[in-house]
Order: C-alpha cells, then structure tokens, then sequence
C-alpha cells in the first residue's frame, strides 16, 4: 500500500497533468501567499485602495469565490448573478452581506482549502468538459485559469492595501490568458461598443497575443489574428491584467512606456480598455 505522502503526490502530479504546465502550481501559489498577507496584517478592518471593501471584505469574498468555482469544478454548479458584469457585482455584494466571517486566519485558510479543491476536482473529473460558470460555459482549464484570474485581482488590491508586494508576474499572467480571451466578449460594453466596428492585435511582451474583432458593437476574439487591424497594441504583460481588471490606468500605463499602438490608426489604442468593463 503507498503512504499518504505518496498519495498525495499522486493526486498532485495527476491534476497537475491535466492543466496547462504551471497553472496548478501558480493556482497554489497564489492563494498561499494571499493567505501570508493576511495572516501578517495588522487587521482585517483597512480599506482597500479602488474599492469600497475593507481587507476583510476582499478576504472573505476571495474565500467565497474560491469555493464556488471549486463546487462548479466538482460538478455543482451555483446561479451567480445573470452571467453580465453588472449582475455579477450584485451578487458579489449580496453573498458577502451573508457571510458574516471577516478574521484573517479563518479566511486564508478557506482560501487555501478551496483552491486545494479546485485543483482535487480537476484530478476527478475531465478537464474538458463544459461547465457553466457565472461568466458562462467553460472547461475546467478555462475555470482554473479564471480562478486564477481572479485570485491575482485581488490579491494585488491586498497587497497595496497592506503595502507589501504583490505577486502578480508575467509567467502567471501567461496563464491568466485564455480566460481572458473567453470572458472579453462577455464583458464588454454595449453602450461604449454601440456600432463599433475595429480590428485590434493585441501582443503581450515576451510572448501570447490574441485578436479582437468588433462588428456593429459585437466583439470576436480569439488567437486567430485579424487581417489589416486598425490597430496593434504592445503591451507589458502585468500591465495588461492590471488594465483588463480595471487597476491600471491606460493613460498612465502609455505615459511610463508600457503600452505602445500603431497601425493605420493608431490612436485607437488608448480606446481598447474603455470597451471593457471587468466584473
């Protein structure tokens, strides 16, 4: 019979095959040193630069959206709002008014746990089969990235709110990148698209690019690049996932040399975030 250790290992090394190489590890990674920062906070009760949250808040919603993905990995799906940002935001604020728990070890070691089960149901089941997720139907590679994603996003609002570093960094922005792509369409916004029609490259330094098609307001995008785009975007790949999640300013991203556009017409560049609204 193999130890627990050995099992172990096992569970890991066979979830961690059927996920793109490196985003098990990063989805770990991650969600533990989210729990560091706040188990080295001073206290929950600080506001979080940008948002209306408290550290507690940020905490406990992290921990509540870890758990629901990992249920929707495990094949339970949960109704999130209707699947638009707006609706995701209201349901993001009605679920956390029912959680009452704010402390930060209880919290980090939710967010742990659950990340831990995301990655054990990948292990169960097959990672493609379709689920439905509060951003619409997915796989579970897709999911893991999006949980990613979203493990980044505010992991990065902790760390500027308790001024310690963050971890965001290119090889896990790497792996942020195919649910990126998938949610765009689903995110963007009608009233800032109303009748667009434009064709963008956008290329991330060091590597991945994707293409965005916008036909009378509705976008296409995916990894096949557009012929004769308006506009290509170069962009440094923090940078992207800090603007694409609403952190970053494009003007001050631009001003400090980390976004560049040209084409036919470049100044379209500085447009491509408004057409966008993260949950």
């Amino acid at each position: 019979m193999s130890s627990a250790a050995e099992q172990g290992q096992d569970a890991r090394g066979t979830r961690s095959e059927r996920l793109p190489e490196g985003l098990a590890d990063a989805i770990r990674a991650t969600a533990e040193e989210i729990a560091e920062l706040l188990r080295g906070a001073p206290g929950t009760g600080a506001p979080v630069p940008g948002l209306v949250w408290t550290v507690g808040e940020v905490a406990a919603h992290l921990a509540q959206a870890n758990e629901l993905m990992a249920e929707v990995a495990a094949g339970r799906p949960h109704r999130h709002g209707d699947g638009t940002p707006q609706g995701i935001a209201a349901a993001n604020e009605q679920a956390l008014a029912a959680f009452g728990e704010r402390q930060a070890e209880p919290l980090a070691a939710m967010i742990v746990t659950q990340a831990d089960a995301y990655l054990d149901a990948v292990a169960e089941h097959p990672a493609d089969e379709t689920l439905m997720t509060p951003l619409g139907p997915m796989d579970r590679v897709v999911l893991g990235s999006y949980l990613l994603t979203h493990m980044l996003g505010h992991g990065y609002d902790l760390a500027r709110a308790l001024k310690r570093p963050h971890m965001v960094d290119r090889a896990r922005v790497a792996l942020a990148l195919p649910f990126m792509v998938q949610a765009m369409p689903r995110v963007t916004d009608a009233a800032a698209t109303a009748g667009l029609n434009a064709r963008y490259v956008v290329r991330l330094w060091g590597g991945g690019r994707f293409g965005v098609t916008f036909t009378d307001g509705t976008a296409t995008v995916g990894h096949e690049l557009p012929d004769r785009p308006d506009c290509t975007i170069s962009i440094e790949p923090v940078t992207f996932l800090l603007m694409a999640l609403g952190r970053c300013s494009p003007v001050g991203a631009m001003a400090r040399g980390r976004v560049l556009a040209w084409g036919r017409k470049p100044w379209m560049g500085p447009r491509f975030p408004e057409y966008f609204k993260a949950p």
